[in-house]
């Protein structure tokens, strides 16, 4: 994992390298707040569990804001591979702050710290995406640097029919 990490007043953002499992306890916390934010219903024993898969086995990494010591927004990301140019690309999956700490910058910091730790990884870019209709994340991404890809739709197949597509 890379040590990437910026400060903004009192929230400080990092990497979430080899968490401990009060770590993965407390991001699951807010992980599942931002699951229900989505339609989800909470539960938090089956997301510290999914999260303890996913970070410890390589598959996500996350990184998190942190305002004394409590967990106020993540950006979990992953790594995919880009066949075409023969390299890898970072694919910022979930990206979440508290109602409490938006509008304050941390969001951009999230960004900053995924950006700075690709870089350092190598990643050839970085990709993400959200709904249409959301302005406030689409103004960030786009003062961010990110830009809309034209010509590419997104498509899914839902395996299971009562989970929807994400």
């Amino acid at each position: 994992m890379n040590s990437v990490a910026a400060s903004g007043g009192s929230v400080e953002v990092r990497a979430l390298s080899a968490p401990t499992g009060a770590e993965i306890v407390q991001l699951a916390e807010l992980f599942d707040l931002y699951r229900v934010h989505y339609g989800e219903t909470a539960d938090a024993s089956r997301t510290t569990s999914w999260l303890e898969a996913n970070i410890g086995g390589g598959r996500l990494e996350a990184f998190v804001a942190e305002d004394a010591g409590t967990f106020v927004g993540f950006a979990v990301t992953m790594t995919v591979p880009a066949s075409l140019r023969l390299g890898h690309f970072w694919h910022i999956r979930d990206l979440f702050v508290m109602p409490s700490h938006r509008r304050r910058g941390v969001g951009r910091m999230l960004l900053d710290v995924v950006r700075a730790a690709g870089i350092r990884a190598g990643a050839l870019r970085l990709v993400l995406q959200t709904e249409a209709d959301n302005t406030a994340a689409l103004r960030l991404y786009a003062e961010s640097g990110y830009t809309i890809v034209d010509g590419y739709c997104s498509l899914a197949l839902p395996l299971t029919p009562d989970l929807p597509e994400s």
